[in-house]
């Protein structure tokens, strides 16, 4: 709702009066909100939006447009887009009853136009971005996405945002290696597992992480480090030498969060991962 004044002029024979100032309500018949299923994204997440038009008066707009910023922020002289609409995912409800997609256009700036909203009804418009390579990764870090709705006979543009908030996190992956590939009987094997995290926080005791194998052929006897320091069975690790069963005991693998870089030139983030190593060597 908004308020107005206004007043008129009466001019005659080079004199000037005033009336009263008269003061008025408008009342505004369509609203917006913008929301996303889950605020929170990780690197390359898919990001749901979702956003509601709400028509309370009793005459249609037509031809509405929404112009999506897909999070745009500046560093130093440079523009960047941290979200990719995804192509192809956009949805239309009116009422709860799903219509023909709209006209998109993906950019950035993502522009959906074309939309009807009928006298006391509702549109929904559903659609995806991924947060891309310039989606801030750090802890604490954001994405204000504004939306702004204008067209149709609006008075004035509707803006409506959100934010994600990055996922703080640890995510790991592992590779295993083996060295010789080739080996006699009696001979040393030596398993090399290489545990990366690409998160922003740390792997740390809490989270109970446990690496397993079966080695075949079984290794007897074994020798395990973890990032250079020697282990022991059964404080960091168990191994049944008859089966090949080999676990790490919960907590004993902790992995350091990865850093993350802003290319200066490109704004582009980079991500180095924290690694953790694991080693077994043992006799075939």
């Amino acid at each position: 709702m908004a308020t107005f004044q206004n007043q008129a002029t009466l001019s005659y024979n080079g004199n000037v009066t005033n009336s009263n100032v008269i003061s008025g309500e408008l009342l505004d018949v369509i609203s917006a909100t913008k929301t996303a299923v889950v605020n929170s994204y990780t690197a390359c997440d898919n990001i749901t939006y979702i956003i509601s038009i709400v028509n309370s008066g009793t005459t249609a707009y037509t031809g509405l447009t929404i112009t999506d910023d897909l999070g745009s922020y500046v560093v130093g002289t440079l523009t960047l887009v941290p979200l990719t609409y995804v192509a192809g995912s956009i949805h239309l409800y009116l009422n709860g009853i799903a219509q023909a997609a709209p006209t998109v256009t993906a950019g950035p700036p993502l522009v959906i136009s074309g939309i009807t909203v009928p006298a006391n009804s509702n549109v929904t418009i559903i659609y995806e971005a991924t947060a891309n390579q310039y989606a801030p990764l750090t802890t604490g870090a954001t994405i204000l996405n504004t939306a702004t709705i204008d067209g149709g006979g609006l008075s004035s543009p509707i803006e409506v945002d959100n934010t994600a908030t990055v996922d703080n996190t640890a995510i790991l992956s592992i590779t295993k290696s083996l060295c010789p590939t080739t080996v006699s009987e009696n001979g040393q094997i030596t398993y090399t597992f290489t545990i990366q995290n690409a998160g922003n926080v740390a792997a740390v005791a809490g989270d109970n992480v446990v690496l397993t194998d079966t080695f075949d052929p079984i290794l007897d006897p074994i020798s395990v480090t973890f990032n250079g320091t020697a282990w022991v069975d059964p404080t960091n690790y168990s191994y049944d030498n008859t089966t090949g069963v080999f676990a790490t005991v919960a907590g004993q693998i902790i992995v350091p969060a990865a850093t993350f870089t802003q290319d200066p030139a490109t704004g582009t983030w980079v991500v180095t991962p924290g690694v953790a190593t694991l080693i077994v060597t043992g006799t075939v």
